[in-house]
C-alpha cells in the first residue's frame, strides 16, 4: 500500500477529518504531510486537522466532534433536537468548560455561540444523542430547560414559552432529574414554580 493509500484509509477511518497525530502513527511524517497537502492529495482544515479534497462528509457535525470535543450541544441548538423549538438556530449552541476559551476563539469553520461553564455544572445532565449521523455530546431535556431559566434573559420570550411548554407535555421528560438539577443550579423555586402550573393548570 503506497502512502496516497494509507492517506486516504487514515482519513476514512477517522471519519472523515483526521490529525497529525494519526498520520504519524501510520507511519507518515508533518514533512510528508505537508508534501501531500501541498500536492493537492489532502486539504488541511486548520493548523493539525485535514481530509480529503472537496470532502463531502465534513458536515459541522464532525468539525464540532473533531475541534471542540470538549463541547456539549446546549440551550437553542438542543431545544431544537428534542423538537421543543420550531425555530433552526443559525449558530450552534455549545456549551463549554471556561477554560477553553482559546479553543472556542479559534473556531472559523462553523457558527458558534459558546456557553461559558463553571466546572462543577458542565458534566450535570451530559448525555449523547445522533446529529446526522454523527454522536455528540448534549445536555439532556432537564438540564436543557433548567438553562432555559439560567439563560432567560438570552433567549427569546416566545422560544422560551414554547419550551417550557413543550417540555411538560413532553412523555419522556423526568421531573425528578428536572428538581435534581434545578436544585444543583440554584434555580429550584423559579422552574418548579413553573412547572407547577404548566402541570396541573
Amino acid at each position: 500500500m503506497d502512502k496516497t493509500e494509507i492517506l486516504k484509509k487514515v482519513i476514512e477511518n477517522n471519519g472523515g477529518i483526521a490529525k497529525t497525530s494519526d498520520f504519524a502513527a501510520n507511519g507518515i511524517s508533518k514533512y510528508e504531510v505537508a508534501t501531500f497537502c501541498q500536492k493537492g492529495f489532502i486539504e488541511r482544515i486548520r493548523r493539525g486537522f485535514y481530509q480529503l479534497p472537496q470532502s463531502n462528509s465534513m458536515t459541522e457535525e464532525r468539525l464540532i466532534r473533531e475541534l471542540l470535543p470538549q463541547g456539549i450541544v446546549c440551550m437553542e441548538s438542543a431545544l431544537f433536537h428534542y423538537g421543543y423549538s420550531d425555530f433552526s438556530p443559525r449558530k450552534w449552541s455549545i456549551a463549554v468548560p471556561r477554560t477553553a476559551t482559546r479553543a472556542v476563539k479559534n473556531i472559523k469553520e462553523f457558527s458558534l455561540k459558546a456557553y461559558y461553564i463553571q466546572k462543577e455544572l458542565l458534566e450535570i445532565g451530559k448525555s449523547t444523542s445522533d446529529f446526522n449521523g454523527i454522536v455528540l455530546a448534549v445536555y439532556d431535556r432537564e438540564r436543557t430547560i433548567c438553562d432555559c431559566f439560567k439563560y432567560r434573559t438570552k433567549i427569546d420570550n416566545e422560544i422560551f414559552n414554547k419550551a417550557v411548554t413543550a417540555y411538560a407535555a413532553d412523555e419522556e421528560k423526568n421531573l425528578a432529574n428536572l428538581s435534581n438539577y434545578a436544585k444543583k443550579m440554584k434555580l429550584y423555586t423559579k422552574v418548579m414554580n413553573v412547572m407547577e402550573v404548566l402541570l396541573n393548570g
